[in-house]
């Protein structure tokens, strides 16, 4: 099983690396190559930062998003966004001015707003991740958070609270995009790499 490690220059693809090897992935393969994303068995997004420079990175390589979009939604590859690769699969982000997204999915990115409580933006550290319905990747259990701006729209399949409630995950056919770090969140974040690699939709 090939997997592609997506990289649009963000995010800490060496920690995701290491995290996919020890959930048990084997040929892992960290690129941004169109023709390899293209027979990659199952592939993982990676963002960290800005929603608008992730976005311009990934279009900057020609044919990467025509190829993800082929390889996913064409011919359903598994596919998990992590962070603000989860963020990207959005219509659009309203990090420092207004950027496309995917538009994988029916919503937008905005700002966290926690006004009037004593939550702080970022949202940062341990918090419960609790399912909206049943999902063979996503179960109840705590993930380690690193954000400000938050997922709002369709295909919601769990919630955490930050003085209200905060997309933790989305999902929709071969697709799913946690806003946690499974890299950074010990064994609930490994149980769930591997559960993504022997993943059958």
């Amino acid at each position: 099983m090939t997997l592609a490690l997506v990289d649009i220059l963000s995010g800490n693809l060496h920690s995701v690396e290491n995290a996919l090897r020890a959930a048990g992935a084997t040929e892992v393969t960290v690129t941004a190559d169109p023709d390899v994303i293209a027979r990659a068995d199952r592939i993982v997004l990676p963002g960290v930062g800005a929603f608008g420079a992730c976005a311009a990175n990934l279009r900057a390589v020609d044919g990467l998003e025509s190829a993800l979009r082929a390889r996913v939604l064409d011919q359903g590859a598994p596919f998990l966004g992590i962070c603000v690769g989860m963020q990207l699969l959005a219509e659009c982000g309203e990090e420092m001015g207004q950027h496309r997204g995917l538009g994988w999915f029916a919503g937008s990115v905005r700002r966290l707003d926690p006004a009037g409580t004593d939550a702080k933006v970022p949202h940062m550290g341990w918090n419960d991740v609790v399912p909206t319905g049943e999902h063979p990747l996503v179960v109840p259990g705590e993930a380690y958070f690193l954000h400000s701006f938050a997922y709002e729209g369709d295909g919601v399949i769990a919630q955490t609270d930050h003085a209200g409630a905060v997309t933790a995950a989305i999902g929709r056919d071969t697709i799913v995009g946690v806003q946690f770090h499974p890299e950074k969140s010990q064994r609930y974040g490994l149980d769930l790499l591997a559960r993504f690699l022997e993943w059958r939709p």
